[in-house]
């Protein structure tokens, strides 16, 4: 297949990128407008590979995306690009109405086109997965069940009700028109290439150059955790094997308290690179909570597990193991993003996710 990735030099989107390259014989035409969180370096082979293209382009410019479409002739989309920072969103709602929304709607309208001129093979096999989050659900109290397929929507911040939106443009133009879609959502990713913005990039950077660990409330909000390169092989899988209309919940069954990821943090980065001023745990500060700070976030994966045969590879620590080893042997990396940062630039305001 020749696979349409939006978003693909994203911190998710790479990682489908990487996997659709290195583990499947599909072909990518990656576009990204390569904003502050899009790295090309994360793409690592693929950038190099004769099955990936980079186009450098907006989602929300109709005519830039009629024109890969009609350039490249895509057999499947994956659409990942978005806003997904939770505090930028509250800050200012704006770029995530624009992308998240419009940016939506644009990629439907050009590939409701595109899908109805293909010939009758080509236009049965054509599939649009749309991947969202469990933040449209909202928020669980300690003993609700976790989201499923069939949890009502019921978004908190600006981020999540522009998510939420994205949704129910996808559902409708499946219900509508007939474009064959597919949507997933997920629980809170990490691992490799994570923006250092996000809860366990900050962390643990801030950890190891003995800086404050801000964590928001008394850090008992909980969140399931999803390795990042596991959710690309989940994705790929919904792309090939979901049915049209469908919803996939994809989840880890790993869920820990921010506080409890934190402290893993610290334990895990303490055995690694041991601080002679004591135990980082010592760095952890609580502060004020965020406005509209959901409680918990968790994902049954039950149905993807049982249809699509897909259920994760990692364990929280497992996982951690992998991401903390990385970001210690890629400091070229993050070490200028964290050196703007300090010298002025906003890369986030708390460590909750």
């Amino acid at each position: 297949m020749r696979i349409l990735v939006t978003g693909g030099c994203g911190f998710i989107g790479s990682a489908v990128v990487r996997h659709l390259i290195r583990a499947t014989g599909h072909s990518v035409i990656n576009v990204d407008k390569m904003t502050y969180a899009a790295s090309e370096a994360a793409l690592e082979e693929a950038a190099t590979s004769p099955r990936h293209l980079l186009v450098r382009a907006d989602i929300a410019d109709h005519a830039a995306m009629a024109q890969v479409f009609a350039t490249h002739q895509p057999d499947a989309v994956m659409h990942l690009a978005a806003e997904t920072h939770v505090d930028r969103s509250i800050d200012g709602p704006g770029p995530f109405i624009q992308s998240n929304v419009v940016g939506t709607y644009t990629l439907l309208d050009v590939a409701l086109s595109y899908w109805k001129a293909l010939d009758p093979a080509r236009k049965a096999a054509f599939r649009f997965h749309h991947i969202s989050t469990d933040e449209v659900f909202g928020a669980l109290g300690p003993s609700d069940a976790p989201f499923n397929e069939h949890t009502p929507y019921d978004p908190r911040s600006p981020y999540s009700a522009s998510k939420a939106a994205s949704d129910h443009l996808v559902r409708a133009w499946h219900h509508t028109y007939g474009l064959p879609t597919i949507v997933s959502n997920t629980v809170n990713n990490y691992g490799f290439w994570h923006f250092p913005e996000k809860l366990i990039p900050l962390v643990l950077l801030n950890a190891l150059e003995g800086r404050e660990l801000p964590v928001y409330g008394d850090g008992s909000n909980m969140r399931d955790w999803l390795f990042v390169e596991d959710h690309a092989v989940g994705l790929v899988a919904v792309v090939e094997r979901g049915e049209i209309g469908a919803t996939y919940c994809l989840g880890a069954r790993q869920p820990r308290t921010n506080l409890a990821v934190v402290e893993a943090i610290c334990a895990a980065l303490d055995a690694r690179l041991p601080d002679p001023a004591g135990p980082r745990t010592r760095l952890i500060r609580f502060v004020a909570d965020r406005p509209g700070h959901d409680f918990r976030y968790e994902i049954d994966p039950s149905h993807a597990e049982r249809s699509i045969g897909w259920k994760p590879a990692h364990d929280f620590t497992t996982g951690l193991g992998r991401t903390i080893d990385w970001y210690l042997a890629n400091r070229s990396w993050w070490e200028p993003i964290r050196a703007a940062r300090y010298a002025g630039e906003r890369l986030g305001k708390g460590a909750a996710a």
